[in-house]
C-alpha cells in the first residue's frame, strides 16, 4: 500500500512522528508538507530534532486568510495526489492542513485515515472544531485516542467498524523525547537565573486575534505574577508575536519572552514548571502526562479527560478567574493517572493499517473492508 502523510504544523510533526516511525519499512510512504507553519523554530527545527523524513513535496503555503490558505492547499494537495496515486492519506489533528488533506483525498476517492479522531469541545465557532468534525466524517479509518473520543464519534452516527481506539500518539512522543530533554534550561532562562517559574503558551485564534480578550488574559497573567512573585516563561508563537505588534501591546509584566523551542527543550520546561498556563490542546495533554498542573485559558476544551482527573482547570479569560484557577492548581499534587494510553499508539495504528490492507485484498467494496476489519479486531 502507498501512503501519503499530509502535515503542516508543529503539533502534527510531533504527534505523527510515532506513526511515521512505526510505518518505516511497512508501506511505501511519502510526506506532503503544506508549509502552514513556516518559521524555522516552528518547522525546520522540528524535522531536524525529530529526524522526520524530508517531505517529498513542500507546498510553501504559509500564512494567509483562512479561505485563501485553504484554497491554495486544496489545489496543491490535489495536484500531488493525482500525480502519486496513493491508496491512503493519513492526517493528524484539527488544523486547516488536516481538513484540506482529507477533503482533497475524499474528492479523488482516496481513503482517509484520521489520527486523533473524535476530539470535541462542542464550540461550533472554533475553527479547529469545524476542522476536526469535517475530517472525521470524511475519513474511513478513525484512530480515536480515548474512549471519550470513540463515544463522540458514535454519537455522531459514524459506523463503529470505522473507529479504532489506539491511545494518543503524544504519549509515545513524550515518553521517547522526555528522555532526551536537556538537563539545563534554555539559554534565555539560564541567563536570567530562573529557577522556579510558570510556563505560558498562547496562540489560539479566538484569544490572540481579539484585542479585548488578549488584554484580559494578560491582565490575569500579571495578577498571577504579582501574587506568586514568579517569572512566567513565554515561548512566543509567531501568530501571537504578530498580533502584539498589530494591537500595540507588550507581553505581560513578569513574563520572560523567548523564541519557540524544540520539543525536547519544551518538555524540559513543562516538567520543571510550577504551573502551565495555556490555550493549547496538546500542551494540556503533555502537562498531564508529565505530572505538571495546568490552567487552560479558554472556556472549553476538547481534552475533558484532563479536567475530570484533576490535572487541568478551565479558567476562561477573565483576569480574576485566571488568578483563582492558578491559586487552586499551583499547589496541587500530581496524583492523577494520565488517560491517554501506554505509549503504543503508533504501533496500534500500523497494526490496524496492516489488517486493513489484508482485508482489502479479499473484499469487494471499501465498506466490506472496514466491516471485516472491525469484526477481526473485536
Amino acid at each position: 500500500m502507498k501512503v501519503a502523510v499530509v502535515l503542516g504544523t508543529r503539533p502534527e510533526f510531533i504527534k505523527m512522528f510515532p506513526v511515521l516511525d512505526a510505518l518505516d519499512g511497512e508501506f511505501e510512504t511519502f510526506l506532503i508538507h503544506t508549509g502552514q507553519h513556516y518559521s524555522y523554530h516552528m518547522d525546520g527545527a522540528f524535522f531536524r530534532e525529530l529526524k522526520l523524513p524530508y517531505p517529498r513535496y513542500h507546498l510553501g503555503v504559509g500564512s494567509s486568510p483562512p479561505g485563501r490558505q485553504t484554497g491554495k492547499m486544496l489545489i496543491e494537495i490535489e495536484r500531488v495526489l493525482i500525480r502519486e496515486e496513493p491508496d491512503l492519506v493519513l492526517v493528524e489533528g484539527d488544523t486547516n492542513t488536516v481538513l484540506v488533506g482529507a477533503l482533497a483525498a475524499a474528492k479523488l476517492k482516496i481513503e482517509v485515515g484520521h489520527v486523533e479522531a473524535g476530539l470535541r469541545c462542542f464550540n461550533p465557532h472554533m475553527p479547529e472544531e469545524m476542522n476536526r468534525r469535517l475530517t472525521d466524517h470524511l475519513s474511513r479509518l478513525l484512530f480515536a485516542p480515548t474512549k471519550r473520543a470513540w463515544e463522540n464519534l458514535m454519537n455522531e452516527g459514524i459506523e463503529e467498524y470505522r473507529i479504532h481506539v489506539t491511545g494518543n500518539t503524544i504519549v509515545d512522543a513524550v515518553q521517547l523525547f522526555s528522555e532526551r530533554a536537556p538537563a539545563s534550561m534554555p539559554p534565555e532562562c539560564s541567563a536570567s537565573e530562573i529557577k522556579e517559574f510558570m510556563l505560558l503558551t498562547l496562540h489560539r485564534q479566538e484569544n490572540v486575534e481579539n484585542r479585548e480578550r488578549l488584554s484580559c488574559i494578560f491582565s490575569g497573567l500579571e495578577l498571577i505574577h504579582s501574587y506568586f512573585q514568579l517569572p512566567i516563561v513565554f515561548p512566543i508563537h509567531p501568530r501571537t508575536e504578530k498580533m502584539l505588534k498589530v494591537f500595540g501591546l507588550s507581553p505581560p509584566e513578569g513574563s520572560v519572552t523567548i523564541h519557540p523551542l524544540g520539543f525536547s527543550e519544551f518538555l524540559q520546561l513543562e516538567k520543571n514548571a510550577r504551573l502551565v498556563l495555556t490555550d493549547s490542546g496538546g500542551v494540556q495533554e503533555e502537562s498531564c502526562i508529565l505530572g505538571t498542573p495546568c490552567v487552560t485559558l479558554r472556556d472549553d476544551t476538547e481534552r475533558p479527560e484532563t479536567v475530570e482527573i484533576g490535572a487541568n482547570l478551565l479558567a476562561g479569560t477573565q483576569p480574576r478567574a485566571i488568578l483563582a484557577a492558578a491559586k487552586l492548581m499551583a499547589g496541587k499534587d500530581n496524583d492523577w493517572h494520565q488517560p491517554f494510553g501506554d505509549g503504543q499508539a503508533g504501533r496500534r495504528i500500523i497494526e490496524v493499517l496492516k489488517r486493513y490492507v489484508s482485508e482489502r485484498g479479499a473484499a469487494k467494496t471499501p465498506h466490506a473492508v472496514h466491516r471485516n476489519l472491525w469484526m477481526a479486531v473485536r
